[in-house]
């Protein structure tokens, strides 16, 4: 039997209108979606993706695929539904920076089942990746996530788990209950420190990944934006700080680093290195504008590490 993909992700994609700073009401079309950009992310550090989603039969979903397809992922796993449209979402640029807006209630990816998932895939993997967002569009799309879960650890397949919170989307209490259920399942559990302060109601960094793990996650890498990421291994953890670049637009970057250091992780890295690699690359994401446009390849972000480990000799 063929190898499977290194990395399977799962979740909702969202067709982006970006307005375009100082020219009122034009757009610059794009791409959007948790997992859709973390995957992109470790498709471009050369691990070998799958997405599983399920998009409408119009335009905005015919460019999703040829997306997919040129960043050379398998979209083997990808439906098609014919009576609900793909997502969509605009950013408009106020006085308190980025204004979002959402079409996305009965979207198609918000119908999915889990009687739908391509099962071998999953099983076959050797990472799969999902968020809370995923869980949080629908409550068909929650069982579905709950489902690929168990497929991927029946199978000995690491799960990771991205806990963004999306209050838009579903209450506090229900958000808390099947984020702190779902991370209890991960293998490795990355969540960013805006999102978890909210959801445990603790303020200090380690104290907050002491909570994960209480949880039952068995690798945290808290992320804590300009500041870098806290990793721990539950027997040890390790600070890794933020890079110093141009940071002109953080959408997405929390999404690069899952990719990327799953992306690490498949190529055979420890768990330090990859999440010293998955910051990097967030780093550089941040210097350019949307989500998907600045998502690093390997030479920027090595680059980037060389920099770091120069300076650290210095």
């Amino acid at each position: 039997m063929a190898a499977g993909p290194d990395i399977v992700a799962l979740g909702e994609p969202l067709y982006e209108f970006s307005e375009i700073r100082g020219q009122p009401r034009q757009y610059l079309q794009g791409f959007g979606g948790d997992t859709m950009n973390a995957a992109i992310a470790a498709a471009r550090q050369g691990a070998a993706v799958a997405y599983v989603t399920r998009l409408g039969d119009d335009e905005f979903g015919r460019q999703f695929l040829d997306l997919w397809r040129d960043e050379g992922m398998d979209v083997s796993g990808v439906g098609i539904d014919r009576e609900a449209p793909t997502a969509v979402y605009f950013i408009h640029y106020g006085a308190q920076g980025h204004v979002f807006s959402y079409l996305r209630g009965g979207s198609a990816a918000s119908r999915m089942r889990a009687d739908q998932l391509p099962f071998e895939m999953i099983s076959s993997a050797r990472f799969f990746h999902t968020s809370a967002i995923s869980q949080a569009i629908s409550a068909s799309a929650c069982d579905t996530v709950f489902a690929a879960i168990e497929t991927a650890r029946a199978a000995g397949v690491a799960v990771a788990y991205d806990s963004n919170l999306r209050l838009r989307l579903w209450p506090l209490p229900r958000a808390k209950a099947v984020i702190t259920a779902t991370a209890a399942l991960a293998d490795y559990f990355l969540p960013s420190l805006d999102d978890v302060k909210i959801l445990c109601g603790l303020e200090r960094p380690d104290a907050i990944v002491d909570w994960c793990h209480r949880l039952g996650a068995r690798h945290v890498a808290l992320k804590l934006g300009p500041d870098g990421v806290l990793a721990s291994d539950g027997h040890s953890r390790r600070r890794i700080p933020g890079h110093a670049v141009n940071c002109v637009d953080a959408t997405g970057a929390g999404d690069c680093f899952a990719g990327s250091f799953l992306a690490c992780l498949a190529s055979g890295a420890d768990f330090w290195d990859a999440a010293r690699y998955g910051n990097a690359a967030a780093a550089l994401a941040t210097t350019g504008f949307g989500a998907v446009a600045p998502l690093p390849r390997p030479a920027a972000v090595q680059a980037l590490l060389a920099l770091e480990s120069g300076h650290s000799t210095r």
